[in-house]
């Protein structure tokens, strides 16, 4: 297993020698540092801790400089751990890049979905309307819930509420092309956040 931060660009389009379009994402994953090899002995798991995104000292804890500092690095506006590595392959202080990863490659993406705000039972789950003439009075509500017994909503019942800002993975996405040089990754396929938000690219786990 293997994985990297990034940024999330946006989207553009890449031509094969053949002429078919393909619709990639842009992800900018400037070096990774590894933070801390954890192992089965003292945490009772085996991880790496990889940080992204250098944070002003000024802006950072005692802990978070104390911890950075083991790793001769910057602290770092975000920390996240990857499992099922090969801790001999890592040291503490090890600069993580794109070129871990290969075209042709399969990955997950993991990012926080773009937040909707609150929405009603149709955008949300994709309900049908009433009609929307002739005086029915109902148009886009939830509709009737007289018939649930003792006034009780059962969990998990599909009502209007609060859509998005969740986390989400997409498995199984191609990797397209790898740019060591500019730190960048083209996955095909859309991957979940708005542009300038960080996601986490593993190594597929299905493929």
């Amino acid at each position: 297993m293997k994985g990297i931060l990034g940024k999330k660009l946006g989207m553009t389009q890449v031509f094969t020698p053949e002429g078919i379009v393909i619709p990639v994402t842009v992800i900018e994953a400037e070096s990774n540092i590894v933070l801390q090899k954890k192992d089965a002995e003292n945490d009772g798991y085996e991880a790496i801790q990889i940080g992204y995104a250098d944070k002003k000292e000024s802006r950072a804890t005692k802990p978070e400089l104390g911890h950075a500092k083991k790793a001769n690095s910057a602290p770092k506006r975000y920390v996240r751990e990857i499992r099922g590595v090969d801790l001999a392959a890592y040291e503490v202080g090890q600069e993580v890049k794109v070129d871990i990863f290969a075209e042709g490659e399969f990955v997950d993406v993991t990012g926080i979905s773009k937040g909707k705000g609150f929405q009603g039972s149709i955008k949300r789950w994709g309900q049908s309307r009433g009609p929307m003439s002739h005086g029915s009075r109902y148009h886009r509500g939830p509709g009737s819930m007289g018939s649930i017994q003792a006034n009780r909503v059962p969990k998990g019942k599909k009502l209007p509420g609060h859509m998005g800002n969740e986390t989400v993975t997409i498995q199984n996405l191609e990797v397209v092309r790898v740019d060591a040089e500019r730190n960048v990754l083209l996955v095909k396929g859309s991957i979940p956040g708005p542009k300038n938000s960080v996601v986490k690219i593993k190594q597929a786990v299905k493929k």
